[in-house]
């Protein structure tokens, strides 16, 4: 079937009652994780409530918004929106307001055949809803899992979200991609694509087969992350679930997932605290001057490639293909570079004979900017990238100051998600709340510091003042 079925609209209107159900019954910070995570895993992929004016109600956006109300209506709680410092801040307003930037300076319509229109001022209070919902995970997180246990629970949940999610991949692996279509009555992209080494990519309820290996990768992680802190007399059974979810993570087959695997696990089981915030710092600051790096031929694709074609002319292939569009596409978002094309595919390349769209983007980096430009870019990118800067900044500026185990290793999870966002645009909940929780943390941290600085100030004051 090409159409959703019936129960696919009623889960996502049975949601809310979801969220309500997981807030009355659970502490905030475990409440949070699920609503995000479970709509994450279980939701039907594609499919929308088209309400007028407001943004359409889908899997991405309902979680967002029931974690918001049930914060404010079941918790009683006042929700922070802005962070403490003023960057946070600044990247949070240029986040969510720089459409109307974008609107405003694209109201001319596409040239040739394409049939694309000018944006109109509804289609910005659209992007800035669109962009406020999107973001909500970050604020929530900021406010209930900043501290080591909530963080400690967030991970929890990602290896039991991803021992749970083995068996309908398993299925998938076997029986061919078919979950969406026995559940929900329809398959959300092209089938072709889930056929990789004589055998199947799950899928499940994701978007598709390379979303679902990232998933098994920060499972793995977390799994890693918790085998290190376990006591010895449960490393075992700790191991044991690396083990088995590091074979799901292959028979994902996903190249990109477990070359991830292979660099970062090692670090979260071995290496020092300090020295991990200082690889997921490095790693978000890289991530976040991709774009220069390569306008500048900085990068060395060339090389890239020919490493890639020594493994698998299949894959040095599909890179060539991404590397040239990217090329296309910053020239395309160089007409434009403040705030980009805005939507309707007018970031895209079209043939100016036929109109059809002739560019693809997978990555991220390459949607943001091409749509909402270099402040879009700098906003999305610079609100991941914060957290892991502020809390190694205060590693070093704290001495004697331990950062917890789960927001080290939570740190370097982040940072791979956002390598990952280079060639894909794995972007989801999830990420946000990772970035908030850390965020928070970072935050507590500063507090703390500023309030010991005072303190000494005070005392210094007041003992100047008897002598």
């Amino acid at each position: 079937m090409d159409e959703p079925n019936l129960f696919a609209y009623v889960m996502l209107l049975a949601w809310p009652l979801v969220a309500v159900v997981l807030y009355s019954r659970l502490d905030p910070a475990r409440a949070l994780i699920w609503t995000i995570l479970g709509g994450y895993l279980l939701l039907p992929p594609v499919v929308a409530i088209d309400f007028p004016v407001v943004p359409d109600l889908r899997k991405e956006s309902i979680p967002n918004l029931m974690a918001l109300v049930a914060s404010v209506y079941v918790l009683r709680d006042r929700v922070p929106v802005l962070p403490d410092g003023v960057v946070g801040r600044v990247l949070i307003c240029l986040f969510v307001l720089s459409p109307f930037a974008t609107v405003l300076t694209n109201g001319d319509p596409l040239p040739f055949n394409t049939g694309v229109p000018g944006m109109r001022i509804y289609d910005s209070v659209a992007a800035v809803a669109n962009q406020a919902i999107f973001v909500m995970p970050f604020f929530l997180a900021r406010r209930y899992l900043g501290t080591p246990q909530a963080m400690r629970a967030l991970l929890a949940a990602f290896v039991a979200g991803g021992l749970a999610y083995s068996i309908p991949m398993l299925i998938e692996m076997r029986f061919s991609p078919q979950m969406n279509v026995w559940i929900y009555g329809f398959f959300q992209h092209d089938f072709f694509q889930t056929i990789r080494g004589g055998g199947y990519r799950p899928v499940v309820f994701l978007p598709h087969g390379l979303w679902v290996a990232f998933f098994a990768l920060m499972a793995l992680l977390a799994a890693v992350l918790a085998l290190r802190a376990a006591p010895a007399e449960a490393r075992p059974r700790h191991l044991v679930i690396v083990v088995y979810l590091a074979v799901m993570l292959v028979l994902c087959r996903s190249a990109g997932p477990m070359i991830y695997a292979v660099v970062a696990a090692p670090l979260i089981l071995l290496a020092p605290r300090r020295v991990q915030l200082w690889v997921a710092a490095g790693l978000a600051v890289v991530v976040v001057l991709y774009p220069l790096l390569r306008g500048l031929q900085v990068i060395p694709v060339d090389s890239i490639i020919a490493a890639a074609q020594m493994i698998s002319p299949e894959r040095a292939g599909s890179l060539a293909f991404r590397v040239i569009n990217e090329d296309q596409l910053l020239a395309r978002a160089a007409e434009r570079p403040w705030f980009g094309w805005g939507g309707y595919g007018r970031n895209l390349l079209h043939d100016p004979v036929t109109g059809r769209e002739v560019s693809i983007v997978d990555g991220e980096w390459a949607i943001q900017i091409g749509i909402y430009g270099w402040v879009g870019y700098i906003a999305e990118f610079g609100l991941l990238a914060l957290p892991l800067i502020l809390l190694l900044r205060e590693a070093m500026l704290q001495r004697g100051l331990v950062v917890p185990r789960e927001a080290c290793g939570m740190a370097l999870i982040l940072a791979v998600s956002m390598v990952d966002l280079l060639p894909n645009a794995t972007i989801v909940g999830i990420t946000w709340l990772m970035a908030g929780a850390l965020m928070g943390h970072a935050e507590a941290l500063i507090r703390d510091r500023k309030a010991r600085a005072a303190l000494d100030r005070v005392t210094l004051r007041h003992g100047r003042t008897v002598i």
